[in-house]
């Protein structure tokens, strides 16, 4: 029905379905730098634990294996992402890192959930903690993790993989700061329910913070129009340029961070069906929308006549 065409076939200047987004190297390094880091101080918190008996170096320590477990993982998505398009799997891999997102997150909530059980589990009969051994160690944690958020920081605005694993470090850099304070108040005053109680916050914190990761990632996989993309608002751009008759089977959606597409069909008066409205179409989505991958399909005004739509 009607003349169609790819803005594709007419600028590409823009990014392709095929390729990564731009910065995936540079988040390979920076997660690659993290998983070391975080590895070699795990074995010393869970060594700190056991002799320390605290629960909420415990309890740290298994944050940084589950911190291991979501680099490890952001680092796989992202290999995996950059295989290129097939036949069978058109849009490539890239939602790889997303799924990797959502993982990440829902390890999250359940790492809080077990935590927050053994918790409440001490809290009646909190056991006899070393307060000075158990601040130390926790020290040198918030020491590796924020060394670790510095690194990732640079990537996590840009993509949803690298914040799952940023949001992972940054909950265990609360932890590291809870089971510093539970440590000093154990040394000081004698307060040994302050371990299970901080492990308590360490978990409410981590639920908090795991729930934005899992909002997001849901609604790139059930194909939502991008946060910053207002649907009516664009349909009406582009309605409004000179020729326009209307436009539908407008769809917007996020194939992984930082890549956002659109196609849609849009009415023209007969003699506007040529390159140069697709494209104007393409520059206006571009610069007013951020969106770079197009695809436009003209169609003349008699068209429109839903008797003619199939």
């Amino acid at each position: 029905m009607g003349s169609g065409a790819d803005s594709h076939s007419h600028d590409h200047n823009h990014g392709h379905l095929g390729h990564l987004p731009p910065g995936s190297a540079s988040n390979r390094r920076r997660l690659s730098i993290t998983l070391v880091l975080v590895l070699l101080y795990m074995v010393a918190e869970f060594i700190g634990g056991l002799l320390t008996n605290s629960l909420a170096l415990l309890a740290d320590a298994g944050h940084m294996l589950s911190d291991a477990a979501a680099l490890g993982l952001a680092l796989f998505a992202i290999w995996f992402a950059g295989r290129p398009a097939s036949s069978r799997h058109t849009f490539g891999y890239h939602r790889t890192e997303i799924l990797a997102a959502l993982v990440n997150g829902a390890a999250l909530v359940a790492v809080a959930g077990l935590v927050c059980v053994e918790a409440v589990q001490r809290i009646g009969q909190p056991p006899d903690v070393q307060g000075g051994l158990m601040t130390g160690i926790a020290g040198g944690g918030l020491v590796i993790n924020l060394v670790g958020l510095w690194i990732l920081h640079g990537g996590r605005e840009d993509s949803l993989n690298v914040r799952g694993a940023w949001l992972h470090v940054f909950t265990d850099m609360l932890g590291s700061l809870q089971a510093i304070v539970a440590g000093a108040l154990i040394l000081w005053f004698g307060w040994t329910w302050a371990d299970p109680v901080a492990s308590i916050l360490i978990s409410g914190l981590i639920v908090y913070s795991a729930w934005s990761l899992l909002k997001e990632s849901v609604a790139v996989l059930m194909l939502s129009a991008p946060v910053h993309v207002n649907v009516d608002d664009l349909r009406e751009a582009i309605a409004s340029l000179p020729g326009v008759v209307g436009v539908c089977d407008l769809h917007v959606w996020t194939i992984t961070s930082g890549m956002h597409s659109m196609s849609a069909h849009v009415v023209v008066e007969d003699g506007w069906g040529d390159r140069a409205m697709l494209q104007r179409v393409r520059e206006l989505v571009h610069e007013r929308f951020g969106i770079d991958h197009v695809t436009i399909q003209l169609e003349p005004k008699a068209f429109d006549e839903p008797a003619l739509r199939f």
